[in-house]
């Protein structure tokens, strides 16, 4: 998923943990926007030190380290690029946006991300789910930051001592009016009824020659009320309805069409979820889509998450084992974030690992993350496995991917995200 880690652009010294700003560069973003409203959200843990007690500091960092990308990945997805994410605790986490946000879609944003964020987390055997919970605040313009950052501090603070609630507006007010979760679904369904429900495609380019070889589909809502949803949020939304599947479907169907009309023979790389991989049917029915669209399989890569897999290993390995008979490629996605294990990479029937953009981010600059992508190069060619490398944001970046022998990256160095009609005229 092309979803680098967003930082704010203050000159602040990244937390070595996570690779956020701290609480300065929170400060230093709020300073840059005190003339704008600013829509803002304090993420809090809640009992985290029971996983350092259970697993000791080494467990929880990891974990604060994935929760961390989590968030920062959400945020690339759904927010402006200079939206803020910042680590300002042990379990905190600060996002905060300057764009034209409406109340009540801040408040569903930070609902899909706490569902995100709550997602298992494979911990030596275990599966932790990390509920968090999480105060919001529209602050006016002139407001001072430090002041909006106290507000929601004390929010958090009396909602972690409240049982089952897990949002609250730090400025006193009810949950915003507006939309249900029962309304919101009954229009997502029928948008994709009435085709609503837009793509656009993530460039793929090859770091030997810089030629254009694929693309990734993501998809994009544009609510009448509520503004554009990005992928993340749509299935949040899917999901308290039960229609993950449907969503997913509607989206590949629509992707092999667009695809298919264009003269070369690009690449399509289409993102898999948990609940396709549960359905019984999923290889037969997605055989039966390549068919009806006339889409050759070896055009085609489904990228999968280890998360997507924890369910049921086995059926996942033998459905996508199913569809990789057939020519399909299959790409693990999310690779170096910390839980993928070599069980995963012998028992797939594998074609490409994607290297997350966390773990790219400062190979150019750190000789740690150079001799580390030096290592999974290695490992990837001696299991024959392709590495797209993704986020890349810097020449210094992809000269270092060149010199590694990576095979393809994306990221803002040369493309973010575009719509169909500008990959034909990249074609």
């Amino acid at each position: 998923m092309p979803r680098p880690m967003r930082l704010s652009s203050a000159d602040d010294v990244r937390d070595n943990l996570t690779g956020l700003p701290g609480m300065a560069g929170a400060a230093s973003w709020f300073a840059r926007h005190q003339t704008e409203y600013v829509h803002a959200m304090l993420i809090g843990l809640h009992r985290f030190r029971t996983v350092n007690l259970a697993y000791g500091h080494a467990g929880g960092d990891s974990v604060l380290a994935e929760i961390a990308r989590r968030i920062a990945d959400f945020t690339a997805e759904e927010l402006e690029a200079d939206a803020l994410v910042a680590r300002v605790g042990g379990g905190e986490f600060l996002v905060a946006s300057s764009g034209a946000i409406s109340r009540e879609r801040w408040q569903w944003l930070a609902e899909a991300l706490t569902r995100h964020i709550s997602r298992s987390l494979p911990m030596r055997g275990d599966e932790l789910h990390l509920v968090p919970r999480t105060a919001l605040l529209r602050g006016l313009p002139g407001e001072d930051g430090a002041a909006l950052i106290d507000r929601l501090d004390q929010a958090l603070g009396t909602l972690q001592q409240q049982t089952g609630r897990r949002l609250l507006w730090a400025d006193g007010s009810h949950r915003a009016r507006g939309r249900s979760a029962a309304r919101l679904e009954a229009d997502l369904i029928g948008a994709m009824a009435r085709d609503e429900i837009g793509l656009v495609f993530q460039p793929q380019y090859a770091v030997a020659g810089g030629l254009l070889v694929g693309v990734e589909a993501l998809a994009r809502w544009d609510h009448p009320q509520l503004g554009r949803m990005g992928a993340e949020t749509l299935f949040a939304i899917a999901e308290r309805g039960d229609h993950v599947t449907q969503l997913s479907r509607h989206i590949a169907r629509k992707a092999l069409s667009i695809a298919a009309a264009w003269q070369e023979q690009l690449a399509l790389s289409l993102n898999v979820t948990a609940e396709d991989l549960a359905n019984d049917r999923f290889a037969m029915d997605f055989t039966d889509l390549l068919e009806a669209m006339g889409f050759s399989p070896a055009r085609l890569t489904l990228e999968v998450t280890e998360h997507a897999l924890v369910a049921d290993f086995a059926r996942s390995s033998e459905a996508l084992a199913e569809l990789a008979g057939l020519g399909v490629r299959i790409a693990l996605d999310d690779f170096g974030t910390g839980y993928a294990n070599f069980r995963t990479l012998k028992a797939l029937p594998l074609d490409t690992i994607k290297l997350d953009a966390s773990l790219l981010r400062d190979v150019d600059t750190d000789n740690r993350d150079r001799a580390i992508l030096t290592a999974i190069v290695a490992m990837a060619r001696a299991l024959g496995l392709k590495l797209v490398c993704e986020g890349v944001e810097r020449e210094s970046q992809l000269a270092v991917l060149a010199e590694e022998g990576c095979d393809t990256f994306q990221g803002f160095l040369r493309s973010g995200p575009v719509g169909a009609d500008e990959i034909a005229a990249l074609i």
